[in-house]
């Protein structure tokens, strides 16, 4: 395949033939923005006013540097540091294209012209809401495709009709098997984030897709990311026509504006250090990283146990809640986002001061753009990594891949403490997972189990209020019955007490459970048990179980059951009697076989 001339106008030589590197990389490096202006390209107006209100009014260093091309209709790889406005690039390439030249004759109306293709369903949902803030005057239709939500609403939005389609490869795939559109008419297939294809497998769909698009003289492809490999650029050549690469080349690859720190914990001690990095640091937004959603979970638990405002991403959160977390992330409702390599491509989120590397990354590219969440557009920020032990044998990769050696930090004694958990501030949103577990807490069952354990470690005494109601009268505990002491009969040392309700009731004194003394006789003690049992409340079991309680005697209540004699409509008590020695019954005799025999034929 025939490859564009090499225009290397800067002093460093081109790092593939075909490849063109910017004037004076040095001070494009330098500069946020050029002194290119957007209506300095002959753009379409409505795109140009869609750009205006926008407040896009000069071009970064990789717009300035692959708009001339692409706006040309040429197949163009672009690679600059993260946050420096590709995703820009590409849109208005694409949206001019497909407003300035018509769409072909025999395209149906569920065929889409234009394809957008992301690894990940977070870069999607970026990239459509940036395509639909700069094409608002434009009239494009843009359809939003990814997985995990919406499937029949996804499938009728392609049937009834885009332009423009913006789909991660797997569901898109999906429904273009079932004949829901067609890619005959696409005239620009735009790839984000190629080498992520890679990684993630999708390399075999993009392939696919490739083979189902009009010829490559009928079509244009634009390619970008913050690096490109080998093997992307394999695939870029392979299905792309004439293509040129473009490079923002700079000192660093990462960029210019981020702080870098390296720590040399333990694995124990990252937790201790982390928290005191985020009280010493004042991080306002950031972002952790970790390799894991075992370690995401974890940390995040950690952290709001510290009334730190946290949300966690991963590939296994379901969509829509990542969704809504990215959003309050966005939206400052929380000020912390512990996430996985999900979070780490093409996410653009303003005002992230620092990032933190919990668990370094075993990719060098995955670091890279790691740290390119934050100095975005020319702002300040800060990555701080953890080199532990079981990650850092990845540290050498990373810096050969960035060029430069990460400056290492001293994990100093007083880093290693674990910090109390700070005092929440005042009007701090609560989290609706504490909220639940604090109304579990706080449940009636859970306190009756409180005080059920109250009552045992007291011995069984005190009351409860538990049974209050909330007029304070009705379903309070009665108070206990007090008992006055009688005077105690002339010589016989007993000392008895009378219940005052009892007495009023009954209009004499009575005499309840009395305790005797040696002296006292067994006549008086019996006359005594009669009288306080006409005052008890009636009890289950009735009269009789009263009487065998009272008297304890075995032997009336072996008479008892000798005579049969039982109360007319008691109920049975519904205690197991306990077990008591019996006469063995006679042994019943045994019958021979030949008698059975007998029995059994002269039954008939």
């Amino acid at each position: 395949m025939p490859q564009a001339p090499v225009r290397a106008v800067a002093p460093k030589p081109a790092a593939h033939p075909g490849a063109r590197i910017c004037d004076d990389p040095l001070s494009m490096s330098e500069k946020v923005l050029t002194d290119t202006f957007f209506e300095s390209f002959d753009l379409h107006p409505l795109l140009q006013q869609g750009l205006a209100d926008t407040g896009f009014t000069r071009c970064t260093p990789i717009q300035a540097l692959t708009l001339p091309l692409a706006l040309e209709g040429r197949d163009v790889a672009g690679q600059a540091q993260t946050g420096t406005g590709k995703t820009c690039a590409f849109l208005v390439a694409m949206m001019n294209r497909l407003l300035t030249k018509p769409a072909a004759n025999d395209r149906k109306d569920s065929d889409p012209r234009a394809l957008i293709i992301a690894p990940t369903r977070e870069l999607a949902i970026q990239i459509e809401k940036d395509a639909q803030a700069i094409g608002r005057h434009t009239g494009l239709r843009f359809a939003l495709i990814y997985g995990g939500v919406d499937y029949d609403k996804q499938r009728q939005l392609l049937r009834d009709g885009c332009d423009v389609i913006i789909a991660t490869p797997g569901r898109m795939l999906d429904y273009y098997k079932q004949s829901v559109f067609g890619l005959n008419s696409v005239e620009v297939m735009v790839i984000d984030e190629a080498d992520r294809m890679f990684d993630l497998g999708f390399i075999k769909d993009v392939r696919f897709i490739f083979r189902r698009l009009p010829a490559r003289e009928q079509r244009q492809v634009l390619l970008f990311s913050a690096t490109l490999s080998h093997r992307v650029l394999e695939l870029a050549y392979e299905h792309m026509h004439n293509a040129e690469k473009l490079v923002v080349e700079t000192d660093n690859v990462t960029a210019d504006r981020v702080r870098q720190l390296v720590y040399f914990p333990s694995k124990e001690e990252k937790m201790p250090l982390l928290l005191n990095l985020l009280e010493q640091t004042g991080a306002e937004r950031s972002i952790i990283f970790v390799n894991t959603k075992a370690a995401a979970e974890r940390i995040t638990d950690r952290l709001k146990r510290h009334n730190y405002r946290v949300g966690a991403i991963s590939g296994d959160v379901p969509q829509i809640k990542r969704q809504k977390l990215l959003q309050r992330f966005q939206d400052g409702v929380i000020d912390m986002l512990v996430a996985t390599d999900v979070a780490a491509r093409g996410l653009h989120i303003p005002a992230v001061s620092h990032v933190f590397n919990y668990d370094l990354p075993q990719d060098a590219e995955d670091y890279v753009h790691r740290i390119g969440r934050t100095a975005r557009l020319g702002a300040d920020g800060d990555a701080l990594s953890f080199a532990c032990d079981l990650y850092a044998m990845g540290l050498p990769d990373i810096e050969q891949y960035i060029g430069q050696k990460i400056p290492v930090a001293n994990v100093t004694a007083d880093l290693l403490i674990m910090p109390k958990p700070r005092p929440r501030a005042d009007g701090l949103a609560d989290d609706p997972e504490e909220d639940a577990a604090d109304a579990a807490a706080s449940s009636p069952v859970n306190d009756k189990a409180r005080e059920a354990r109250s009552r045992s470690r007291n011995g069984g005494g005190g009351s409860s209020d538990r049974a209050k109601k909330p007029n304070g009268s009705s379903g309070e505990r009665r108070p206990p019955r007090e008992r006055k002491p009688v005077v105690a009969a002339e010589g016989g040392g007993q000392s008895n007490y009378s219940d005052p309700g009892a007495d009023a009731a009954a209009g004499a004194d009575a005499v309840a459970v009395p305790v005797v003394s040696a002296g006292t006789g067994t006549a008086a003690v019996a006359a005594d048990n009669d009288a306080a049992k006409k005052r008890r409340r009636r009890r289950r079991g009735g009269k009789a179980a009263r009487d065998r309680a009272a008297n304890g005697s075995t032997e009336q209540r072996a008479e008892s059951a000798a005579n049969g004699s039982t109360e007319p409509g008691r109920r049975p008590s519904r205690h197991v009697p306990s077990a008591r020695p019996t006469a063995p019954a006679p042994a019943a005799e045994k019958v021979g076989f030949f008698k059975r025999l007998g029995r059994l034929f002269g039954a008939r």
